[in-house]
């Protein structure tokens, strides 16, 4: 393991470079291997109820709202 001393502007341009050297079907798999590891990425979680929750209600079965439009 290696360990670089590097600003974030000069390890963003290496890791461009290094993505771009690829092939763009490496590219495509990388990005999906990308997308495939945000999903256990550690969420926060709403702690609400489901009572808090803003519930609309339509109902169509009213006589006000039967009848050609």
């Amino acid at each position: 393991m290696e360990i670089k001393f590097q600003s974030k502007e000069e390890s963003n341009r290496e890791q461009r470079e290094a993505f771009l050297r690829l092939e763009p079907k490496d590219r495509f798999y990388r990005f999906l291997d990308l997308c495939e590891s945000l999903k256990n990425f550690p969420v926060k979680l709403a702690n609400k109820a489901p009572s808090d929750n803003f519930i609309i209600e339509i109902k169509t079965h009213d006589k006000n709202l039967e009848g050609k439009h």
